[in-house]
């Protein structure tokens, strides 16, 4: 079987593409995102147009288990790939059932970050979320960033908590059936 020297160059580069990348990925570890807390909103029987229903709710004044808290950890080995730029929080909802009349949005209030290991003036903050973002079904939209700065030194990571998320159904009307209606909501940290 002969190559010519094109064809043994493409298959080294991805040789080394494929190396590189098994490398990378076993150096990663998974960005966490806790979520504690559950939101039940109580939505009065509506029986017939008028004011004895809201049309949206919200947890804003939640305690307890309808407050929702969101917490994490970014490991070293993610932060080193971001090369001192920062990353992203995403979220989507996923349906179980839904009325497409209904919408959620979604805020924050609060959040710290704390950086651990060895790091040369560095700091973590957490950046935007706090208007309410509409959460689609269909895209990741973006909730808040993170970004950082610093020389990154060994065993680094950084934990975020006492995020409180603040969740917001807005659509609740008269015309929409009256039923169950859940979703889920997943929250993705990515490289921004």
């Amino acid at each position: 079987m002969k190559m010519n020297c094109q064809s043994l160059r493409k298959v080294c580069i991805k040789r080394f593409a494929y190396i590189i990348l098994i490398f990378i990925s076993s150096c990663m570890e998974a960005q966490v995102v806790n979520v504690s807390g559950n939101w039940n909103p109580s939505i009065p029987v509506i029986t017939e147009a008028g004011s004895n229903y809201a049309g949206t709710y919200d947890n804003s004044g939640s305690t307890g288990t309808n407050q929702i808290i969101l917490s994490g950890t970014l490991p070293g080995s993610f932060l080193n790939v971001l090369s001192g730029s920062g990353a992203k929080m995403t979220m989507r909802y996923t349906p179980n059932p839904w009325n497409n009349s209904l919408t959620l949005s979604a805020k924050r209030t609060g959040g710290t970050t704390t950086i651990h290991g060895v790091c040369l003036l560095c700091t973590a903050t957490i950046n935007g979320g706090t208007a309410y973002i509409p959460i689609s079904q269909t895209a990741d939209t973006t909730f808040l960033t993170f970004t950082f700065g610093g020389v990154l030194g060994l065993s680094n990571s950084v934990t975020f908590a006492d995020i409180n998320l603040i969740l917001q159904l807005a659509g609740v009307s008269v015309t929409v059936p009256a039923s169950t209606y859940s979703a889920r909501i997943v929250f993705t940290i990515v490289a921004n």
